[in-house]
């Protein structure tokens, strides 16, 4: 049996959560969740996860779609896959080559202008 992590919980690929989603530990999404979403802890988001929510965690890895606001309180990082419509604050923002994000992005104490993703189509 693989070891997990105490206290995360995952919304597994194929189940849909709507309303309030609250932990105290690590989250994983691979499925879809409408409302919102706050954790204490990581919130890591699979590519094949849509979330229609406004977010708040610890920290953030993101590989596939959130529509709502979020906040992170240190580090997020949108991988390649991620795309993100809606304004983000976090301590650190990494946004790899091929992510979007549609929004307004507030870093440390500063605001900045709205950033588009481009593609190259």
């Amino acid at each position: 049996m693989p070891a997990h992590k105490a206290h995360e919980t995952t919304i597994a690929m194929g189940v849909k959560v709507e309303g309030d989603f609250t932990s105290d530990g690590d989250v994983v999404i691979e499925g879809e969740v409408a409302g919102t979403v706050k954790t204490k802890g990581h919130l890591l988001v699979g590519e094949a996860a849509v979330i229609r929510a406004n977010v708040e965690a610890k920290s953030a890895d993101v590989s596939g779609k959130i529509e709502g606001n979020i906040k992170v309180e240190e580090k997020m990082e949108l991988k390649p896959s991620a795309s993100v419509e809606g304004d983000v604050s976090a301590s650190i923002l990494a946004v790899a080559p091929g992510a979007q994000l549609n929004g307004t992005v507030k870093m440390g104490g500063g605001i900045l202008p709205s950033v588009e993703s481009e593609d190259d189509e």
